[in-house]
């Protein structure tokens, strides 16, 4: 298996002191805070990602390659100028939002980013939902988000936005 892999970002380990980090932002409610409030202002300046050590992920098999350059036909190449044609891929843009493919009027910052406010957008029927601190650190997290989205079900369904079958 190979990873591609662009810059590297601020990271913490999935485990400290022999307890998953989930554990620990749940008993201390730092994965509800508010992104408003001031602990969530102050982790929202310097959010790190949750990570596997490469040293686990090399164990297990995985080959580190350099950011994916481009794709054509089965044949990936990398950013050194090697290529790999594997059977499968799975592609994860990484971290950051690109919004652009977005062609709503008024639906876009200047940025390219959706214009939200928490859960909400000011363009009636566009809605997201798995950002980062949309409410709270949970709002990106999978064991987490659930939280907003039974949140943005119920308003959705309360404004009639929600389609019958």
């Amino acid at each position: 298996m190979h990873l591609a892999h662009g810059a590297s970002a601020r990271t913490v380990p999935q485990r400290i002191a022999a307890r998953d980090i989930f554990w620990w932002l749940t008993r201390t409610r730092v994965v509800s805070a508010p992104a408003d409030s001031r602990i969530g202002r102050r982790l929202r300046a310097n959010d790190p990602i949750i990570d596997t050590s490469r040293t686990a992920l090399r164990a297990a098999g995985i080959r580190f390659r350099p950011r994916a350059a481009t794709g054509a036909g089965r044949t990936i190449s990398f950013a050194d100028g090697t290529s790999l044609r594997p059977d499968s891929v799975l592609w994860a843009k990484g971290y950051r939002h690109d919004d652009r493919w977005i062609k709503i009027p008024g639906a876009l910052d200047d940025d390219g980013a959706v214009r939200t406010s928490g859960l909400d957008t000011p363009t009636p029927g566009l809605h997201v939902l798995g950002r980062s601190w949309q409410r709270s650190r949970g709002s990106a997290l999978l064991g987490f988000v659930a939280q907003d989205a039974r949140l943005l079900a119920t308003r959705m369904a309360t404004k009639g936005t929600v389609p019958r079958r």
